[in-house]
């Protein structure tokens, strides 16, 4: 039985598609099963271009920069878990710097994760080629199974 279930979120409305299943999900299982549901998201852009006429570099952000980032998606996490919380689900945040699908299988080896629920952008063909999948990379590498939840049409082509 899921206990400890992971749910990656990218800061947009597709991402929190899953968010409701995993709800309702968690709302079918008996009240003395306990679930924790941990919202974890993963910062992957590390450096910002700086532009000077003709000439651009990429520079790191600094420590005070990166701890404003993460102060600003902890307060996402938080505001994303209010809804799973007034239900009585335990939810806890976990915010990571890296590569997200790699972030992602991290996690879910550290938090003893039984269940990983995203959503997916529902992309194909040359467009999943160009902009690769974080689903199905934490699909095809996880050890645990991965609940795919696609965001209905009418977010996923906003």
């Amino acid at each position: 039985m899921y206990e400890r279930i992971l749910v990656p979120l990218d800061g947009s409305k597709v991402g929190e598609a899953a968010l409701p299943i995993v709800e309702e999900l968690v709302s079918k299982l008996s009240p003395e099963h306990k679930v924790e549901v941990i919202l974890f998201r993963s910062i992957a852009q590390l450096t910002y271009w700086v532009i000077a006429g003709e000439t651009s570099a990429r520079v790191p952000y600094t420590d005070k920069e990166l701890e404003t980032v993460r102060k600003k998606t902890q307060a996402y996490l938080d505001q994303a878990g209010e809804a799973l919380s007034r239900k009585g689900v335990v939810v806890k945040t976990k915010v990571s710097f890296g590569d997200a699908a790699g972030e992602i299988l991290k996690a879910a080896d550290e938090l003893n994760i039984d269940l990983v629920a995203m959503s997916t952008h529902g992309r194909s063909g040359f467009r999943r080629w160009a902009f690769g999948s974080v689903t199905d990379k934490v699909l095809r590498a996880g050890k645990v199974p991965v609940l795919m939840a696609r965001a209905p049409k009418e977010i996923a082509e906003t």
